[in-house]
């Protein structure tokens, strides 16, 4: 019995060696050697510029810069199911940023996620995109990052839910989401929409947002493109179950990647807007490829006809009209200048087609501003204009005046949500 039970104990002990080895192995990242930082000079101009362009694909800035602060600098707020995480300086500061990164170690964070000291970075930086893109493009936005000012900035502490702020863990979640694969060009397409294929599920990662996730925060590889959420933000389908009334081509595409707004659809707003910002320079042939490419994922639809029934919306929600007429007619209304000006109207605009009222809501708190100086889509914020049960009768009246589809039902409780979430309570 005594020899029987030492054998036990004696496989659970090397089960459990194992074990701590196999963990080791997967989490354990050794730190790359930290350089002096390079002088920006010695990066060719040719080189910079198309690192801009490709760090304008990938929307750097609009993940690593703050509110109000420098541009590339980290602390920006990034809310997650999981908590908040805080984007990181890629400036060439030594001390706060990635100055001391050589290379090698950019590469790795890009492709692996792990920071040049061995850490495991969150996937918010989305790794499982950039393992597409080739060295080349990586080098260039490297040389890019390098030649911006460097800014002393350290980022805030994460607020993660526990245990979440243990980095080691992220190793598990790499296992089961990061698979590593070289872009390869699809056989019988063209060059423009091999290049669109290229910048989307890479450097674009538009699959980011338009994907939706899992419990464990993993895209659903089965539903690319689907649906997502960004911030809070609807992220729409990319597919052909896109509510658009008027269905997307490519030329709509270009025309709303390029100026963040089409008068058949609608105005980028929330984290659509500094993308569509971005996006107005990056090389016009780039920007009709990825139309061309994401326009072949949403397929060809048959379009709808525009819906407008204002005595319906009326005799279903009388105050939602009334304060229709009184906040909004005068930009939104028949013949008002704005839709003289590109502006879609309302009987067009996708967010109004969704099944979740997020997006409408939100727009109406808290309005819409061009992304970068006084240029693009504009509207004033009505959070502490309206109360939240007027905010939800007037979505009420917006979905019944131009939408076929269902009521929103708990309209109020999401305007409190959205209230809290964007803080504007």
């Amino acid at each position: 019995m005594a020899v029987r039970r030492k054998l036990l104990f004696g496989t659970a002990a090397v089960v459990a060696g194992a074990g701590a080895l196999i963990a080791l192995v997967l989490v354990y990242r050794p730190a790359i050697a930290p350089i002096a930082p390079p002088d920006p000079k010695s990066f060719a101009l040719a080189e910079v510029e198309k690192g801009a362009a490709l760090a304008a694909v990938g929307d750097c800035a609009v993940c690593h810069t703050a509110d109000g602060g420098r541009p590339y600098a980290g602390g920006r707020a990034l809310a997650t199911p999981f908590g908040t995480l805080y984007a990181t300086n890629v400036t060439p500061d030594a001390k706060t940023g990635i100055g001391s990164w050589s290379e090698e170690a950019f590469r790795r964070a890009m492709r692996e996620g792990v920071a040049q000291d061995g850490s495991h970075l969150y996937p918010a930086l989305p790794y499982e995109h950039f393992t597409h893109v080739s060295d080349e493009d990586l080098d260039a936005i490297y040389a890019f990052l390098m030649t911006r000012p460097p800014v002393e900035a350290a980022a805030p502490p994460n607020k993660l839910i526990p245990p979440l702020g243990f980095r080691p863990l992220l190793a598990g979640w790499k296992l089961l989401f990061l698979h590593e694969a070289p872009f390869r060009p699809a056989e019988g397409q063209n060059a423009e929409w091999n290049r669109g294929a290229y910048l989307v599920e890479g450097l674009g990662h538009c699959g980011g947002c338009h994907t939706p996730r899992n419990l464990a925060g993993g895209e659903e590889t089965g539903h690319a493109f689907a649906g997502g959420v960004a911030e809070g933000w609807v992220a729409p389908a990319l597919d052909g179950s896109n509510p658009a009334v008027k269905a997307w081509a490519a030329d709509a595409l270009y025309t709303y990647l390029r100026a963040g707004l089409d008068p058949q659809h609608s105005a980028a707003a929330g984290p659509m807007g500094p993308v569509t910002h971005d996006l107005s320079q990056v090389p016009d042939a780039d920007v009709h490829a990825i139309a061309t490419y994401i326009a072949s994922q949403m397929g060809r639809r048959p379009g709808a006809a525009p819906v407008d029934q204002p005595d319906r919306a009326l005799k279903a929600h009388p105050v939602g009209a009334t304060l229709f007429a009184g906040a909004c007619s005068s930009c939104h209304g028949t013949g008002a200048p704005m839709l003289q000006q590109g502006r879609p109207d309302l009987s067009l605009v996708s967010v109004l087609q969704e099944d979740d009222p997020a997006d409408t809501i939100r727009i109406i708190l808290q309005g819409m501003k061009p992304p970068v100086g006084d240029k693009g889509p504009t509207m004033p914020p009505f959070a502490d204009n309206l109360t939240t049960h007027q905010v939800a009768e007037i979505a009420a009246y917006l979905r019944s005046r131009f939408s076929l589809r269902p009521a929103w039902p708990l309209l109020e409780p999401a305007v409190a949500d959205a209230r809290k979430e964007g803080g504007a309570e």
